[in-house]
């Protein structure tokens, strides 16, 4: 079923949409944006919290005499591998989680997860003070924990979003991450220099224990297993998705049709080369504007969050129209995810180019916000594509480009790292341009590849044509019968 057929459908709830708690799918999205925002509080800190941790602090002694807190003399070298080793780890669980998600609840992958990061994150400091090498394990294994985050969450809105909310489902959760990050930038940097670096750490670990509570009580796999349910909402769902109740859970994804698409690889590239722009702004930006553009440490956080702050004002907006204009018919599912994407990969590009070309405060922090807000109809592209190929798969699909797209996310930091040895004006250029080159190559594959219908391969399309198949082996038995009635 399609957007426009699934919006003639109710789900027989008498209450304003903004009235989150009356539809268990809209607690499940309030719910996962809260998890998106906890988990990129936990991941985000480290990016502003090392440049605290790398210079010296003033401090107040009991005696009333002012002393130092020693920073860790750690070279750019080494603050790019500390960055990056999150991603070594995320990668390793993106493929795993997308099948086991199925099998063992994908709401259950999601809580185990972030509880994981929570007790990580609040270990950070210990990690830290014992050495960069531990620092880096610590890192490592916060990846991993978060790795299965993702993935899981695809799998869970292939139970639980109808096609006509898909985009805004999916993008309002994502609007968690962008929340995430500005909290992180805005208080880290505060907290840092109140009570030291290591507050950050323990205040947003802290939290994400509480969430890890409120998620289990909360939250279920699936609307057949949720008993807080309605059974207009939970049949609405169902018949929107094409699910029998008591379905099984337990697939065998079409892995050759999967790995051989070119609209999966169209994800693949889009996917990579968002992430490039996207976690190199998030991992370098502080430093950029501490020691390119001259800011100070708490001054970075705040500045740094204004990019995010206009992506998740952006994001709302590109889902509402994403899901309105297929709605409405003016464009196909295709022509959404191809037009929305490529069009932000295309002005990403050019406030890029802009940006490095000024390299001035206020004109490059404005050419780096306007470019980072337009990622959000990126991700109301390739971000909910795999949903369109493959409901049934979308989980894996994610983890298989989540996997190569992370690669940005560790290639991109230590490529900062070591064009930006001496912090100059030139060498932050090449940044910005190799970011912008990377768009274009991004946008040139997707607008080729990119489809949003549902793939021949697919586990959906193979169950249509063995239906049709029964019905019309049946059809021609029932044929055949009527004939030797007749002779």
């Amino acid at each position: 079923m399609d957007a426009l057929q699934s919006s003639k459908l109710s789900d027989g709830i008498d209450a304003p949409l903004w009235m989150f708690w009356k539809r268990r799918r809209y607690v499940l999205v309030m719910m996962t944006f809260l998890g998106c925002t906890v988990m990129y509080t936990m991941r985000v800190a480290m990016s502003i919290a090392i440049v605290a941790m790398t210079e010296n602090r003033t401090i107040s002694l009991e005696n009333g005499t002012v002393g130092y807190e020693q920073a860790f003399d750690w070279s750019s070298s080494i603050r790019g591998h500390v960055l990056s080793s999150f991603f070594y780890g995320y990668m390793i669980t993106q493929v795993p989680a997308g099948i086991l998600a199925n099998r063992f609840g994908a709401t259950n992958l999601v809580g185990i997860g972030l509880g994981v990061t929570a007790v990580l994150t609040l270990l950070t400091p210990l990690c830290a003070c014992a050495g960069f090498g531990w620092l880096i394990v610590n890192r490592v294994l916060q990846g991993m924990a978060q790795g299965v985050c993702i993935p899981s969450i695809h799998t869970a809105w292939s139970k639980w979003a109808p096609p006509s909310e898909r985009s805004r489902m999916v993008l309002f959760t994502f609007a968690g991450v962008f929340v995430g990050t500005i909290i992180s930038m805005l208080l880290t940097g505060v907290v840092s220099n109140l009570w030291g670096w290591q507050s950050a750490f323990y205040i947003f670990g802290s939290i994400g224990c509480l969430w890890f509570v409120a998620w289990f009580l909360t939250v279920r796999p699936t609307p057949e297993k949720d008993p807080f349910i309605t059974i207009k909402e939970k049949d609405f769902i169902l018949q929107s998705l094409g699910i029998t109740e008591g379905e099984s859970d337990k697939y065998n994804h079409p892995w050759k049709g999967i790995l051989t698409s070119k609209a999966v690889y169209a994800i693949i590239v889009a996917g990579f080369c968002q992430n490039w722009g996207f976690y190199n702004m998030m991992t370098q930006l502080p430093t950029f504007l501490k020691e390119a553009l001259h800011f100070e440490v708490q001054a970075t956080g705040s500045i740094s969050a204004l990019p995010y702050l206009a992506m998740g004002i952006t994001l709302s907006i590109a889902g509402y129209l994403a899901d309105l204009f297929q709605i409405k018919g003016i464009m196909t599912t295709t022509q959404v995810r191809r037009n929305f994407n490529c069009l932000s990969f295309l002005t990403q590009a050019i406030f890029m180019t802009v940006g490095a070309f000024i390299l001035k405060p206020i004109p490059t922090i404005a050419c780096i916000t306007l470019a980072v807000s337009m990622g959000a109809f990126a991700w109301s592209g390739y971000a909910v594509n795999h949903l369109d190929l493959s409901p049934k798969s979308a989980g894996v699909m994610m983890g298989i480009t989540n996997t190569v797209s992370t690669l940005a996310g560790i290639i991109a930091p230590v490529v900062t790292g070591s064009l930006t040895m001496h912090n100059r004006h030139d060498e932050w250029r090449q940044v910005f341009y190799i970011t912008a080159v990377v768009n274009v190559i991004g946008l040139v594959v997707y607008w080729c590849w990119a489809s949003g219908e549902l793939q021949p391969w697919s586990l959906e399309v193979q169950e249509r044509d063995r239906v049709c198949e029964s019905g019309g082996m049946k059809e021609k038995k029932g044929y055949e019968n009527r004939l030797s009635i007749v002779d």
